[in-house]
């Protein structure tokens, strides 16, 4: 299965953005991973547009927005503008989830579902066929640095066994607490995307972080 690394620039150096960017550029890693917070859906209020699509014009690797935020189909185009190459929703923002699935691959992007902590992986059953991707939040979303879930390794597993019954190509992306230690754990889970910002972006040597992480 592959083992994919995707850094969180919500952890990057905003003042020597450019710098982080080269690094994950030159680095393993395979997208970059951009967290969108408009204090509302989640606590915390991150980026918009501008930051995107400087990202986008700097990146050679494609772009993975999270959007955390109330009624998302407002912005699809935006996003995809922007530069995004894949969208994610949250389940718990949308109310016609599988419209709003539909019209981001119209547009174009690969079409991404992400689920808080609490919410039951079984939600997805009759949605899932329609996402290029199932974000699995390894912590309450909102800010960076939490502590990774330990429940997540089983919602993880439940999901995994709902993709290959239904014989999808869908991928499993988890967020939140990952790193070098609980890497392999996470994979041999059945996770496809592993995101981590702070156990890269903080490491003494973020080159050597995201290589432990992707051959964990």
């Amino acid at each position: 299965m592959e083992r994919l690394v995707a850094p969180s620039m919500l952890s990057a150096d905003f003042v020597n953005l450019a710098c982080d960017i080269e690094m994950v550029n030159k680095s393993q890693a395979d997208w970059f991973h951009l967290d969108i917070m408009d204090g509302v859906f989640v606590p915390n209020i991150s980026f918009g547009f501008p930051v995107v699509e400087r990202i986008k014009a700097l990146a050679t690797k494609p772009l993975d927005v999270h959007l955390m935020i109330v009624d998302p189909d407002r912005y699809l185009e935006r996003f995809r503008e922007a530069g995004a190459n894949w969208l994610t929703v949250h389940y718990e923002a949308c109310t016609h989830l599988n419209r709003t699935l539909s019209r981001i691959r119209e547009l174009g992007m690969k079409a991404g579902v992400s689920v808080n902590p609490h919410t039951p992986i079984e939600l997805l059953t009759d949605i899932v066929e329609y996402a290029d991707l199932v974000l699995i939040m390894s912590v309450n979303p909102g800010f960076g640095g939490q502590k990774f879930i330990p429940n997540s390794i089983n919602r993880i597993e439940r999901l995994r066994k709902m993709i290959d019954i239904k014989g999808l190509p869908t991928r499993i992306e988890v967020d939140g607490g990952v790193g070098p230690s609980n890497a392999k754990q996470v994979y041999e889970a059945g996770a496809n995307v592993l995101v981590a910002g702070n156990a890269i972006f903080k490491a003494d040597n973020p080159l050597t972080a995201i290589e432990m992480i992707k051959k964990a």
